[in-house]
């Protein structure tokens, strides 16, 4: 039996070379099977059959049945044309054709009975329809069901004919070459019967070809389940293989520098859930096994002071530990964090590397790493370079790690003789269903509970005619003490009418509240005058910040209480969140003022809804990539999932993500190596993946 999925696309009829090289090149589509789940975008039902005299401008695409009565050529005005009248007896209705003048005229012959497919319109007081779809109804049987397909194309392929319509009949020839059994089954027969799946040569079938609305769903559930069932599979099976072979550094006890800071040193008394995730991360550091985990806390949880104590643990061992992360102002904070918390032990040292560093400075704290004189090291990209060398590194923290490459994390790890033990820490809070797949093959541990005496921030939706309202609140205020920051939308810095609306927002400010000083940051000013900026607002000499974004990471100043987003309708759900966390970390009451226009999309409404009914992460997360789709749930534009997802979509089928993950859970427990017999196909369909370099295990 042979499978006709691996077969080149250049050698299926109604392709050939030319068409395939356009298909590589625009859809990466290279073989039968790519074609085969190449899937339709929508369905347009094709079962009912309208009367002309049921007409109406208004109606979306309709089907009509009838006969040309008539047709002409018309060659005045700006294009010529062709016109015909086309009548079903209740009616008559004008079609027209710009393209494909001399096809159109042989196909119609006034003795035949038509099926017109297309959008009914008025012009010039007269029902008409533009270039619809057109067969003859006596051979409009052959399309399968009353269900039709559309298929997304690319200009290019418009241009060479291969419409959706054109790639509805190749895919109709494939069923044809195949037979009955020439499309592979893709999951094991455990699996299938177990879960009660369609066969996947019916499925496909069905996808293309669906017979009714009922089918075509049990169908687009097996290639769903298929799709998420290898992605966990994949990235479960790595994890036992790389927990298998991956040697660790033993931290074999908790050590007296941890014991000592939390008797004497320990700012406050650790939340049950920052007692949890430390426990955690100890029994993974002592297993003899390398640590992998993936550490989610909301903005303002203490995932820090979790950092320290496991950098204790490290340093308790006679290992080193470093703080890797994305910005220099992160990594100043994290290191000013850390040294406050350490200051009373004279025997734990920790150090900053950035790019700004001085020779002098960075000489002696190269020279003290590589003797393992220094226990901690937090920096920028600048720890990847050659010339920082550990003594002993045993732990290694990134923050925010989306923001660096796979290439700059595995320099990182190569700085050890034994691979170290990986923290991996986000304020940006990951739905369950994102963090399962994307990180599937991390431990995960949540901090969901915020410090002690941290009171949640109260968020208010504005209109923009509520502004004098705002300024006596923003003044009531400052007048207790506290201080504000205005954020300013600046999606591109090039963007000349955005960097307008800052400028004239701090002037504003500045007019608005002359009894108090105003400081702004963007991103046009040098390093040095962000910091002057920056250092001004966090010593409280100056009360109002008027900034971009670049204050969403890395600014700690508790004394703020309230946070004004201006044009909050132009940020996503995530980054509004992230800006709200920057006001709140003090023991005082603060306060998020969204200010938007009055006209706002549904979508944009709900936004302002979800911020102002909660503070909870995760809800706001769920709620973000169900508006906006997964690929961008950390408001900074990634480059997305690091698989490709062709039917199923991890915001509406997010139990079916959680059944799959049980499904490869339960398969691998019962067969860890995946040798049975049925087993088999498992094992193929991960290889053949893997040759489509879906790096399933990029993110650690």
């Amino acid at each position: 039996m042979t499978d006709i999925g691996n077969k080149s696309l250049k050698y299926q009829a109604g392709i050939g070379p030319k068409r395939a090289e356009l298909l590589a090149n625009d859809m990466d589509m290279h073989v039968v099977d790519d074609m085969l789940q190449f899937y339709p975008y929508k369905y347009v039902d094709r079962s009912h059959i309208y009367k002309i005299s049921e007409l109406r401008a208004d109606m979306p695409y309709v089907q009509i049945c009838g006969r040309f009565i008539s047709r002409q050529m018309v060659s005045g005005g700006r294009m010529p044309h062709l016109t015909a009248t086309f009548s079903d007896g209740t009616g008559t209705i004008e079609i027209v054709w710009f393209k494909g003048l001399n096809y159109v005229t042989e196909q119609i012959n006034p003795n035949e009975l038509f099926l017109l497919f297309g959008k009914p319109s008025i012009f010039n007081h007269k029902l008409n329809m533009t270039h619809p779809e057109m067969e003859k109804a006596d051979s409009a049987h052959v399309d399968a069901g009353t269900l039709q397909p559309f298929y997304n194309t690319t200009e290019r392929m418009k241009k060479s004919g291969f419409n959706s319509k054109a790639i509805h009949k190749i895919i109709r020839g494939i069923f044809v070459d195949a037979g009955d059994d020439g499309i592979m089954e893709t999951l094991p027969q455990s699996i299938l019967t177990k879960c009660n799946l369609m066969p996947r040569g019916k499925a496909l079938q069905q996808i293309h070809f669906p017979t009714n609305a009922q089918t075509l769903e049990i169908a687009r559930y097996r290639m769903k389940f298929e799709e998420l069932f290898y992605i966990h599979l994949s990235l479960l099976r790595n994890k036992t293989i790389n927990r298998s072979h991956q040697q660790g550094v033993v931290f074999a006890k908790a050590g007296a520098l941890l014991n000592d800071f939390y008797k004497n040193h320990i700012p406050f008394e650790p939340t049950n859930a920052q007692k949890k995730v430390v426990r955690e991360m100890s029994v993974d550091m002592a297993s003899g096994r390398q640590m992998n985990r993936l550490l989610q806390g909301d903005v303002g949880s203490g995932k820090t002071l979790v950092a320290l104590m496991v950098m204790l643990i490290a340093a308790g061992n006679g290992y080193q530990a470093c703080i890797m992360a994305p910005t220099e102002i992160l990594a100043t904070q994290h290191y000013e964090n850390l040294s406050k918390m350490l200051s009373g032990m004279s025997s734990v040292s920790v150090a900053l590397l950035t790019g700004s560093t001085k020779k002098k400075d960075r000489t002696k704290i190269l020279s003290a790493l590589a003797d393992g004189s220094l226990n901690f090291i937090v920096g920028t990209h600048a720890l990847i370079e050659d010339t920082v060398v550990f003594n002993k590194l045993g732990l290694a923290i990134v923050d925010e790690q989306h923001r660096f490459g796979v290439a700059q994390r595995a320099r990182l790890w190569a700085k050890a003789t034994i691979p170290p033990h990986i923290l991996v820490m986000t304020a940006t809070p990951i739905p369950r269903t994102l963090a399962m797949t994307v990180y599937g093959d991390l431990d995960v541990s949540v901090i969901d509970e915020l410090p002690p005496g941290r009171k949640p921030v109260m968020t208010e939706h504005y209109f923009h005619n509520s502004r004098n309202s705002l300024n006596k609140f923003i003044r009531d205020q400052l007048q207790q003490g506290r201080q504000c920051y205005v954020v300013y939308p600046l999606i591109d810095e090039s963007e000349k009418m955005d960097f307008k609306n800052l400028t004239e927002g701090f002037e504003y400010m500045k007019e608005a509240f002359p009894e108090y000083k105003v400081c702004m940051v963007h991103g046009k000013l040098s390093a040095e005058e962000k910091d002057e900026a920056m250092h001004s607002f966090a010593s409280g000499e100056s009360q109002i910040m008027v900034a971009t974004t670049v204050i969403e990471v890395g600014v700690n100043v508790p004394n703020a209480s309230i946070m004004v987003i201006e044009s909050a309708e132009r940020f996503g759900l995530s980054q509004l969140h992230q800006l709200r966390g920057r006001v709140g970390r003090g023991a005082d009451q603060s306060y998020c003022v969204l200010m938007t226009s009055y006209k706002l999309s549904d979508d944009t409404r709900r936004r302002m809804e979800v911020m102002v009914g909660t503070t909870d992460g995760f809800e706001i997360a769920e709620a973000d990539m169900r508006l906006r789709g997964p690929g961008d749930i950390s408001g900074t534009q990634q480059s997305g999932l690091p698989f490709s997802l062709r039917i199923a979509d991890l915001a509406k089928d997010s139990q079916l993500v959680q059944y799959t993950r049980e499904k490869a859970q339960e398969l691998l427990a019962a067969d860890p190596s995946l040798e049975s017999a049925d087993n088999v196909v498992a094992v193929e369909r991960l290889r053949a993946l893997a040759k489509q370099q879906i790096n399933w295990s990029e993110i650690s």
